[in-house]
């Protein structure tokens, strides 16, 4: 199996506030290779605000050279090809040191449009 390239942007705080008294964010992006993309639930999103809006979903596992470091996952974006997406949740690599495969980390992504 062979993997695709991502980009996993996180908004980091720049210290400064916007005129609304917001935290002004800024993206540092950082490129993964090697990483399996699943396609996870696509369903119709049922909110009646959004009558015509759809839910995309994915699962990426992603491979053991890959270290999280010191930052989590958490809040953290996904871009997959021209899309966007957000993690979902805290993903955490898998423990115990042998895995069969050479992908050790999913984490769940997903979009809402419409």
């Amino acid at each position: 199996m062979n993997g695709r390239t991502i980009t996993i942007i996180r908004y980091e705080p720049t210290g400064d506030k916007d005129p609304t008294g917001r935290p002004v964010t800024t993206p540092a992006e950082e490129t993964v290779d090697d990483v399996l993309v699943a396609p996870g639930s696509q369903s119709n999103a049922t909110d009646s605000t959004r009558p015509d809006g759809v839910t995309v979903a994915f699962t990426l596992h992603l491979p053991r050279s890959y270290t999280v470091g010191m930052t989590s996952l958490r809040g953290a974006h996904v871009r997959i090809d021209d899309a966007e997406y957000e993690v979902i949740g805290d993903p955490h690599p898998y423990d115990g040191g042998l895995n069969p495969t050479r992908w050790n980390l999913q984490a769940e992504v997903t979009d809402t449009r419409g």
